[in-house]
């Protein structure tokens, strides 16, 4: 950046798109603080299983320092890609070689399913990708306890970050890295994000091939999936012997308050979705029955495609906030940790300045994550229709 005076730099999120940004942002000397709502790195889940691709993702951690540590995290095993047909019979497998190689391109896919394609990537726990991230930055980057309230424009470029404490910041630049619901979002853009039509059921089972072989078995050791009628099982290997299964769903945003149902009730929710998998192999259902976990009920969400926004000095987004879409065909962390590094990269140019980085930023942003929404819409379109079990086949096949 051409200044004579380092910009106070906020980044809001300490997702993996903020924290790519402010890491690649350190090794050049550049100071940022990052600011989450959390009160701690472990005050919640992070979620379950991605695959980190070559042209995004692993691109991203390349530039980070971070790849070879990445390397010694990551599950290669994890790539395994199986369909499943509701009378549970295996109708596609697809294991990983032996060997790890690097794939040219870019492909599409963080649940692979319907339109979405099944890569060679190897996977990773969305909570040790975090704290890779986390543990290689500066002590006190990250600022916990800090959820934004609403962002004050004081000059040009130069904006007053609201705590809900009532804390206070002042920053030259802030990135929006906040996710679906952003807050720094509603200062560029009037958009939200609205109801995709799918829900997702999430349980889990725990000590897997201990306790539950034969649907241990039946996952394999990546991503199982059985889609038919509007409805689906995906089955996920983490690590520590965990698999994380959503039970998918084409329904209302309300399904469980229009049936009355508690969804804190697990015997009353078992029982209603078990009446949607009506005349579905027991060998599925018992993704069902089986969970050590309880049930997390996950609408899915996406922003209008295309989702753009005037450029604003001293404002910009990355990853969901920028282009929160279905995890079907999207690029999802991937994209944001991309968004996270060109965006740094950018910034840490000594030609340019900080608004003339960003601007070249947006304008390389916007393009390909409405390219990648449109796939991700598609691709939850295919996965969840009435012929998404031939669709999903047809895609697998002729993908490999």
């Amino acid at each position: 950046m051409s200044t004579s005076t380092p910009p106070r730099i906020a980044i809001i999120g300490a997702g993996p798109g903020g924290l790519t940004c402010a890491r690649i942002l350190q090794r050049h000397g550049v100071l940022a603080t990052v600011y989450d709502r959390d009160a701690s790195p472990s005050a919640r889940d992070q979620g379950g299983t991605l695959d980190m691709h070559p042209g995004s993702g692993r691109k991203a951690l390349r530039e980070a320092g971070l790849l070879d540590e990445f390397t010694a995290l990551a599950r290669p095993e994890g790539r395994q890609m199986r369909l499943v047909g509701r009378d549970g019979q295996v109708l596609f497998d697809a294991a990983p070689p032996a060997a790890d190689g690097e794939v040219d391109g870019e492909v599409e896919g963080e649940v692979d399913g319907g339109a979405g394609a099944v890569d060679g990537n190897p996977e990773i726990d969305r909570g040790q990708l975090r704290d890779l991230l986390l543990n290689s930055l500066h002590p006190g980057t990250v600022r916990w306890s800090h959820k934004l309230a609403h962002v004050e424009p004081l000059t040009v470029g130069v904006h007053r970050l609201h705590f809900a404490d009532g804390a206070t910041a002042d920053a030259d630049l802030v990135i929006g890295a906040d996710g679906a619901w952003s807050t720094v979002r509603r200062r560029l853009s009037g958009a939200a994000p609205v109801y995709t039509g799918v829900t997702f059921v999430e349980t889990g089972l725990d000590d897997a091939d201990t306790r539950h072989p034969a649907l241990a078995a039946l996952t394999g050791d990546g991503t199982m999936l059985a889609l038919d009628d509007n409805r689906g099982f995906i089955a996920q290997r983490n690590s520590h012997r965990h698999v994380r299964v959503y039970v998918g769903m084409r329904t209302g945003e309300n399904w469980h308050r229009d049936a009355g149902l508690d969804v804190t009730d697990e015997a009353a929710v078992r029982e209603a979705l078990l009446g949607e998998f009506t005349g579905w192999s027991p060998d599925l259902l018992g993704f069902i029955t089986d969970t050590d976990t309880g049930y997390t009920n996950r609408p899915l969400y996406a922003l209008p495609v295309p989702h753009t926004w005037p450029h604003t000095p001293g404002l910009t987004l990355l990853g969901d906030a920028a282009h929160l879409m279905s995890p079907f065909s999207g690029m999802g962390a991937n994209l944001a940790m991309l968004d996270g590094a060109d965006l740094a990269r950018a910034l840490v140019d000594p030609a340019t300045t900080t608004d003339d980085a960003v601007r070249a930023y947006e304008d390389l942003l916007l393009p390909r994550s409405a390219a990648a929404a449109e796939g991700a819409a598609e691709g939850i379109a295919g996965a969840f229709a009435p012929d998404s079990a031939a669709q999903t086949l047809a895609h697998m096949t002729r993908h490999h």
